[in-house]
């Protein structure tokens, strides 16, 4: 880890607002796995953000209206996150949208197991493989391939593909700052 946890009896005064910001949504959005040590000090993307509070306010922001949008189904979100976090080998994301997905939506270990070795599960129902399509075809780069984007539109409408494909691109962001920062699954 690149970037020590910042425990709540050591933040400045610029980092307040976004701490207690963020403490308060992490809380309220996510009890299935450890965001936070026993001191109070966020872990994950979050106390990267934390170390430049007026980039991280902007981050945070964008986190929050992804969260907001529910356009699509969770159980699709789900899929799409856990295939971006293992196109990046980004751990944490693994860790913890693997364990939303197993205990909000009871995805399987072997499903679970596929989607984290970049592997399409013959169990997906259709929402969940039109998301999960829609990023790896987003992952491999490139314009998105028009059946892809049709499949999607058919399923989610056009707002909902939107928020997936947005989706898709803010979950590359958060693997890239919990690889750069080398933030590990809590212990």
């Amino acid at each position: 880890m690149r970037l020590a946890p910042i425990s709540p009896a050591d933040l400045r005064n610029d980092q307040k607002p976004l701490f207690d910001a963020m403490t308060e949504g992490v809380a309220a959005k996510y009890s299935d796995f450890i965001t936070s040590r026993d001191d109070g000090a966020l872990l994950g993307p979050w106390n990267a953000w934390l170390h430049d509070p007026e980039l991280g306010t902007a981050f945070w922001g964008a986190t929050q209206a992804m969260t907001k949008a529910k356009r699509i189904p969770d159980d699709a979100r789900q899929v799409a996150i856990l295939v971006t976090g293992a196109h990046f080998g980004a751990a944490y994301e693994i860790y913890a949208h693997g364990r939303v997905a197993q205990a909000r939506h009871a995805m399987s270990d072997r499903t679970l197991s596929a989607l984290v070795a970049g592997q399409r599960p013959d169990d997906l129902n259709d929402d969940q493989a039109a998301a999960h399509d829609l990023a790896a075809a987003l992952l491999r780069g490139g314009v998105l391939p028009a059946p892809i984007y049709d499949q999607a539109i058919r399923r989610f409408g056009q707002a909902g593909t939107n928020e997936l494909i947005y989706l898709v691109g803010h979950y590359c962001f958060v693997s890239m700052t919990l690889n750069g920062f080398a933030i590990p699954v809590p212990e």
